[in-house]
């Protein structure tokens, strides 16, 4: 089993991404609200002049970009990883562009919850 999570600033993507995965028979997806380190620093106003990286990202933080992103956990199948690949990528966009979102997926050693036993 594997842990499959994407960082989606894209949140408008997100009804269609999870009909999507439902189609494709990947369930049981947790969505949690979240906020990126930069936005939040620039949203406080602090210590920016103390942040060596604050200055490459700012021109990315101004503009009509959301607020905040969703991060979305899922507990796929090793036979499911390239299949929420490409959803996610056709559904997305490409992953370069900035204010996108980042995913990434993790081997389980254990897992325990109904129907994710292995």
């Amino acid at each position: 089993m594997k842990l499959f999570v994407l960082v989606l600033n894209k949140v408008e993507k997100l009804n269609e991404l999870m009909l999507q995965y439902a189609r494709e028979k990947i369930c049981g997806a947790t969505i949690i609200n979240s906020t990126g380190m930069a936005r939040e620093i620039f949203k406080s106003g602090q210590m920016e002049e103390e942040v060596s990286f604050f200055n490459s990202v700012r021109k990315y933080l101004h503009g009509e970009m959301n607020e905040n992103s969703k991060t979305i956990f899922a507990v796929i199948r090793e036979d499911q990883e390239q299949t929420i690949i490409r959803i996610t990528k056709e559904i997305i966009g490409d992953f370069s562009d900035s204010d996108t979102g980042i995913m990434f997926i993790i081997n389980l050693d254990y897992i325990c919850g109904k129907g994710l036993e292995n």
